[in-house]
């Protein structure tokens, strides 16, 4: 988290020339291009993705929306199918779902993960085998696991005893079995958010392998005529740029792996290491490509199985935030622009954009780092640093919190944050009863909606005192 101060954040040391790792630039108008989509460049100041200058986009859609890169989001779907030729590759759906990336998913080769009735019911919608659908969530229904047994769903990943028992009772009330894996938690503490750290003990996922519930657990899934075993499921967190957690967990669930073949007798063919591969949201991220993680990944379960004498599970891994994230920007207009002066000669420059935490809640949740430009000029005036606001009556409603922009930014100008494909619209809200923005795919030159900006209608829509 940000260092605080009791006397307020201009008196954290350093607070006013931002982070040690935010370096002052020569010029503020050029792009960092590792953190911007592969299409992604400017041409006279103005932001150009999939060939659609972002200028002429806002003047059709207006501003905040979100534009996705459909090349770039493709491209990586692909890089994490072919570098881990062999696995199963499921995407995330709760990074980003819409019934056309369901399709695009679809169309390249990668199975998709769901975690709720309302995300399996927009694959379906998109025409999504759901023999390729994995279903996720640590308090799944009977309702909910109802309709993803007849629907078909390829696995459902059991996270409670309950659930189990709930499994049950489907699978005998609709004569059809479901084949399910066995989310367990490793004792991992991964280097991230610990809101997003979810293989450490203390928190809601899995069984632990620790206590001994995940070997009950599986005990409990084979004596169920109605319950397929696949096998585990483990995933330590997200917004990780090192496998060492990753070899830590695969060392403790592959031991487990092994000794339920010695004490229950069952071998089982899966193993999925789940997801949580990092993006470069600002310069101090250095995220693996596919074809390295897969390198290192493969080493570390060829050596735990070779070490234990088993032979190798079919893995799986399940990419969200690495395939959409990159892939997407939110473009804003600036409203206000609020030097801040205080005592001792301190001040900050606030820049406030029409959206903010509605549309983009990492920052104040996570304290997420972002970056951002001025998308629609070029500028001769010196960097300065500023943090970005968005419009909502909260004091932690930041959407970027240091970066250098040209000092006569002003209002009217059009303000990109890159990378934010992953969790930003699925976490999106109605707070202020604010109209949630659309998405926007871009590609050669052609933008098309694929979520339309939400309307008063709309927010009305569930308010039933309207109709009075």
């Amino acid at each position: 988290m940000s260092p605080t101060h009791e006397a307020g954040w201009a008196h954290v040391e350093g607070a006013l020339r931002g982070p040690g790792w935010l370096r002052p630039p020569a010029d503020a108008n050029p792009l960092v291009a590792s953190l911007w989509s592969s299409t992604t460049h400017k041409v006279d100041g103005n932001l150009v993705v999939g060939g659609v200058s972002l200028p002429d986009l806002v003047a059709n859609v207006n501003t905040p929306a979100y534009v996705l890169d459909e090349a770039d989001l493709r491209a990586r779907a692909r890089a994490f199918r072919d570098a881990f030729a062999g696995y199963d590759v499921y995407y995330a759906g709760k990074a980003f779902l819409c019934t056309t990336v369901a399709r695009w998913i679809a169309e390249e080769g990668l199975s998709l993960d769901v975690c709720s009735d309302g995300e399996l019911t927009v694959a379906l919608r998109a025409g999504f085998d759901p023999a390729r659908i994995g279903y996720h969530g640590n308090t799944k229904t009977e309702v909910e696991l109802m309709r993803a047994v007849a629907e078909g769903v390829g696995r459902i990943v059991v996270d409670s005893f309950d659930e189990i028992a709930r499994l049950e009772r489907v699978t005998a009330s609709l004569g059809r079995p479901a084949r399910v894996m066995v989310r367990v938690t490793a004792g991992v503490e991964a280097h991230t958010h610990e809101y997003i750290a979810t293989a450490h003990e203390d928190q809601k996922f899995g069984f632990s392998i620790t206590a001994g519930d995940a070997l009950e657990a599986v005990r409990r899934v084979v004596a169920v005529p109605g319950l397929e075993l696949l096998g585990l499921h483990s995933h330590i967190g997200s917004q990780i740029f090192d496998t060492s957690g990753f070899e830590v967990a695969a060392r403790r669930v592959l031991a487990l792996h092994a000794q339920v073949g010695e004490e229950v007798g069952v071998t089982m063919p899966e193993l999925d290491l789940g997801g949580g591969f990092g993006i470069a949201y600002t310069t101090q991220d250095d995220p693996s490509d596919p074809a390295q993680l897969a390198i290192e990944i493969t080493k570390i379960v060829e050596h735990e199985c070779r070490a234990l004498g088993i032979g190798q599970p079919r893995l799986s891994i399940e990419p969200g935030r690495a395939i959409v994230g990159p892939a997407m920007c939110t473009v804003y207009t600036v409203g206000t622009v609020k030097r801040v002066e205080l005592d001792g000669g301190a001040a900050r420059t606030y820049v406030s954009v029409d959206g903010g935490m509605s549309d983009n809640i990492r920052t104040a949740l996570y304290d997420a780092d972002y970056s951002c430009t001025i998308a629609s000029r070029n500028s001769e005036a010196p960097p300065t640093l500023a943090r970005v606001v968005g419009k909502h009556c909260e004091a932690g409603d930041i959407v970027v919190k240091d970066e250098f922009l040209p000092g006569d930014v002003r209002p009217g100008d059009l303000l990109a944050v890159p990378a934010t494909g992953a969790y930003c619209r699925s976490m999106a809200s109605n707070y202020n009863h604010a109209l949630r923005p659309p998405v926007v795919a871009v590609r050669d030159g052609v933008a098309t909606t694929l979520i339309r900006r939400e309307t008063v209608d709309d927010l009305l829509a569930t308010d039933l005192g309207a109709h009075e």
